[in-house]
């Protein structure tokens, strides 16, 4: 008879956090590339909060729960509402159809703020509980982690590709970055 390890509350808690981070931010990559809808200044923004929310989970997951660990998260996640509330606050007047593709109707950057709510008072919720073992060496954390990196470096790339080293286009149309290497390796 073999037993089943199963992760702590706080364990499954974290996987679960850094389940729906890696689905964030792949919906946001795929919506990118499938549709070519190139992210805006305050849209890369928003990744970099849920990314940076991700590490401190990932963190988490691999070092064991800190509180600092979870008050980072939630810094994070502030940052990241007050980027999405400017958003949506920027194309909340009606003449405005807002910015981007939507999802179910609603704009990513909508999303993005109810997603930072929600992540808020789930870290919240997390840290009051009990750690009862968060590191967590299971396959499905070993899957969530691996898929996060992967997600950080396309999303560092494609950003690169996008906005070159320095700063995005306001309405970008196109990868700059690319343009701007082309144009160096011509020389």
């Amino acid at each position: 008879m073999s037993k089943v390890q199963l992760p702590s509350l706080t364990g499954f808690g974290n996987q679960a956090l850094l389940l729906v981070i890696n689905a964030v931010l792949s919906l946001a990559f795929i919506d990118q590339l499938y549709n070519h809808d190139l992210p805006c200044p305050l849209c890369i923004l928003q990744r970099v909060g849920f990314t940076l929310i991700g590490l401190m989970i990932l963190l988490n997951l691999r070092a064991g729960a800190q509180p600092a660990h979870y008050g980072f998260a939630i810094l994070f996640a502030v940052l990241g509402l007050s980027v999405s509330l400017r958003q949506v606050l920027l194309h909340v007047a009606p003449p405005d159809l807002g910015y981007g593709d939507t999802f179910f109707h609603i704009h990513f950057y909508t999303w993005a703020f109810v997603g930072f709510v929600s992540l808020i008072i789930s870290m919240a919720i997390l840290l009051i509980l009990p750690d009862g073992g968060t590191r967590s060496r299971h396959w499905v954390a070993q899957f969530l982690s691996i898929w996060f990196v992967l997600l950080l470096l396309a999303n560092l790339i494609s950003t690169l590709l996008e906005c070159g080293l320095g700063p995005c286009a306001d309405n970008p149309v196109s990868y700059q970055g690319i343009e701007l290497l082309r144009q160096w390796l011509a020389k």
